[in-house]
């Protein structure tokens, strides 16, 4: 039976919501699709290969606030993709580990390049825009890493502990009846807000 790269790639994601990225591998996967291992390698070299072909599946179908529309203000067009970016990730098992250590392939340049023109027209230079989408980007799959993370298994330890310090109690306190969402919506408008201050000292 022959298979094409689609079919590999659809597969795979699959196989990656049951059993998770460190079981993942390409003896699996070729049973999955009753072929060969080297089936598998005329269209990947290697297994990160094949990662990197379904974390860019994975955002072709579920990063839909991808291209910016022109005019909008950039912070929003910021919070909202990266938004959009996040829930992107958190829809596969693992999704955070698959994206990381990626890269934007070259079809997608002309969209880094609307990006980047968003930043730009807002009066920021393209070395500053680039640092800021790197960032923000960065610290999102970081966020969705640990989201994605099994819970510590003594945090209890941890809580009754630090109820001998008050300040970080009531903090420790804070951070779990926000939980994560919360957490990154406060991270990324930490970001946000400091690139717009060093913007209004730049201009």
């Amino acid at each position: 039976m022959k298979v094409d790269r689609a079919q590999i790639v659809d597969e795979a994601l699959k196989l990656l919501n049951e059993v998770g990225i460190d079981a993942l591998s390409t003896r699996l996967l070729a049973d999955r699709l009753n072929v060969r291992q080297p089936a598998l390698y005329w269209h990947f070299k290697s297994k990160r290969a094949l990662i990197e072909a379904m974390a860019e599946e994975i955002m072709t179908r579920g990063h839909t606030h991808d291209w910016p529309v022109v005019p909008e203000n950039w912070r929003d067009f910021v919070l909202e993709n990266t938004r959009d970016f996040r829930r992107t990730l958190l829809s596969y098992r693992d999704g955070g580990r698959v994206h990381a250590g990626t890269e934007t392939s070259p079809q997608d340049l002309p969209n880094v390049e609307a990006h980047i023109a968003v930043l730009v027209g807002a009066g920021m230079e393209a070395e500053f825009a680039m640092e800021l989408l790197v960032a923000i980007a960065r610290y999102t799959v970081g966020c969705v890493i640990e989201e994605q993370a099994e819970p510590p298994p003594e945090r209890e330890k941890l809580d009754a502990a630090a109820a001998d310090f008050p300040l970080t109690h009531r903090a420790i306190t804070h951070y779990r009846n926000c939980g994560h969402e919360a957490f990154f919506e406060a991270g990324l408008r930490m970001m946000i807000d400091g690139a717009a201050l060093r913007l209004s000292r730049d201009t």
